[in-house]
Order: structure tokens, then sequence, then C-alpha cells
């Protein structure tokens, strides 16, 4: 039952549509401009970083509002580490990037896992804010106007200059988180995670450490976050302070409601509905004297509370939805011939 209900189970149909997305991922920037590739290449990254939180959000049952911090962390590593006249490996500057995102997840979560609901929310968005303000307040890390990366990592033998080798590299590794991730939430570790969800005290009362598989799971989550976070400095070219602001947290939960917490292709989904709906919103033309674009944050609040509403499954529970009713319809007269 509580399977279903999280969809961490998914139905058949529900997996031939996830294939069919898949193809129309890799087929894309074959049919579409380079704008729109890199446009689908950031919302992939963004996938990676929202799958990244649900498995605290959506598995563990960890709200936290400071999980940007690791997304930034490993973005200003890459500037860091990138020479000031050569492109940087990626071989070992993308493990040691995430490595630093989860040391500093490991360090911040050995404080924040031993606190529940409203102070673990808390704690979180504090040191989030402190790593924030350490950035944006000091000049010799790039203070507020943040950091440029001058070329993007050396991945020999691929060529990440190339838009199209970069938008496949991204889709390789959202697909290899995404494979991964799957296959911890039904191993034996994540199974422990979801009974933490469920009910933490009971889990303690039958001999689980709690302790130490909430920080393995803070500690896993800050390293993809990182991985997120490098993806998106090399492909943007720039850091600064905001990657690791309170907003990019508050949006990353958003894409996790708005796709359905518990399964990581509905975070996916809802970084994909998230980034599309923000430009749409931008986009609205003004009505007399009321900019429509300018409040598209009042149009999107709006939408992910209709959306928390009527779908509380989120946009997956509602395909899992629309999948079953055609298969019902599809099954129906064969029944009644029967």
């Amino acid at each position: 039952m509580t399977a279903h209900r999280n969809l961490e189970s998914l139905p058949r149909a529900l997996q031939v549509v996830l294939a069919l997305a898949l193809l129309a991922l890799a087929l894309f920037p074959l049919i579409a401009t380079d704008f729109y590739a890199q446009m689908v290449a950031r919302m992939m990254i963004l996938g990676i970083f929202a799958m990244s939180l649900d498995l605290l959000l959506g598995v563990t049952g960890l709200v936290s509002l400071g999980h940007a911090a690791f997304f930034g962390l490993a973005g200003y590593a890459l500037a860091f580490l990138t020479p000031a006249g050569e492109p940087v490996s990626l071989w070992w500057s993308l493990p040691a990037a995430v490595a630093a995102s989860a040391l500093a997840a490991l360090v911040i979560g050995f404080f924040v896992v031993r606190t529940r609901g409203i102070y673990f929310i808390m704690v979180t968005m504090a040191f989030a804010q402190m790593v924030f303000y350490v950035f944006f307040d000091n000049k010799a890390l790039g203070g507020s106007d943040g950091i440029y990366v001058n070329f993007k990592p050396d991945a020999k033998p691929f060529d990440l200059d190339n838009k199209l080798a970069f938008y496949y590299f991204t889709l390789a590794l959202l697909v290899a988180v995404y494979l991964f991730l799957r296959r911890l939430l039904w191993s034996p570790f994540g199974r422990v995670l979801a009974g933490i969800r469920v009910n933490e005290h009971r889990m303690r009362a039958m001999g689980y450490g709690t302790f130490g598989y909430k920080l393995a799971a803070f500690t896993l989550a800050g390293a993809l976050a990182g991985l997120a976070g490098y993806l998106l400095a090399a492909q943007t070219g720039y850091v600064n302070p905001e990657l690791m602001g309170f907003h990019t947290s508050a949006h990353a939960i958003m894409m996790v409601i708005l796709g359905g917490m518990g399964n990581f292709a509905g975070a996916i989904l809802g970084a994909f509905a998230f980034e599309y709906l923000l430009h749409w919103f931008k986009d609205l033309p003004a009505i007399g004297g009321f900019d429509l674009g300018k409040h598209w944050q009042l149009w999107m609040g709006l939408f992910i509370v209709l959306v928390v509403v009527f779908a509380p499954r989120g946009l997956l529970g509602l395909v899992e939805r629309a999948t079953r009713r055609k298969e019902r319809a599809r099954l129906q007269p064969r029944g009644e011939q029967a």
C-alpha cells in the first residue's frame, strides 16, 4: 500500500511512458536548436539536483531548506580548481568537487540529523545561510559578484565544448543517477530509509541505528547535489552565492513536490515542469498596466498550490492515474465479452 501510494513501484504503463520520454530526450538535440538543447540540458542538471533532494524529502522524510549549499559548493570547487589559462581535467576535478560537497554534507549532517521536525528544517537553513554568507562577504572567494569558469572541464576523449557532447554527457549522468537511486530505493538501506520516514521510533525499537542511516542519506544527497552543481557551473561558466541561497533550496523543494515525492522519476518531471513553467510565466504579456510576467512568482505559487490540493502525488501521479484509466478502458470490452 505504501509503495503504491508513493509510486515507489512503477506500473508497467508508466514504465513505457518513461522509456518514451528517455527516447525523446535522446533525439531532442538532433531536431532542436542549440538554445533549446542547452535549456533541456539545464533541466536535466536540475533533475539530478531534485533527485538528490528527493532522497531526503521523499524517501527519508527529512525536509531540508539548505540543500542548495552543497549544490553551490561543487560549482565553486570547479571554479577554484580550474587554472587561469587552461581547462582542468574532468576525471579528477569532478570527483574532487563531489567529494567536497559530500564532506560538507557529512560535517553539517553530523549536527542536523540529531534534530527532528521544524528544528531540522531551521538548522539546515541556518547552516546553508552560514555557507552563503561566507562566500557572499568574502572578496577572496568571489564575493557577491561570483567567479567565472573560463573553460569547460577537459573530458578527453570527449569534447565538452561541443554542446551536443555536453548534452549527451549530462543525459548519461541523469540516467546513471536515476538507476543508482532506484536500485538504492529497493535495497535494504533504502528500505530502512523508507521505514524511518514512516515511523522512526519503530525502526529504532527494531534495533536500527537511525542516526547513522540518516547521516549516510544526508551525505549521499549532498554528494549528488554537488554533481549537479558541478555540471551547472561547467555549462554556464559562472558561479555566484545565489546558487547556495534559500531560493535555490526552495525551488528544489517545489520541483520535488510538483513532480511527486518518493519516486525519482517524479523529481525529474518536476524539474522539467518547474523550469518550463518558470520561463512561460516570465514571458506572460502585460495586460493594461499590470505586467503578468513580472509577477511570475505569484503564478508559480498558485500553480504549486493547485497541484498540492488536486494532485497530492504530483504530476507523476496524474500520469500514472491517466495510464491506469486507459488500461482499464482497453481491458473493459474484453471483460464484457468474457
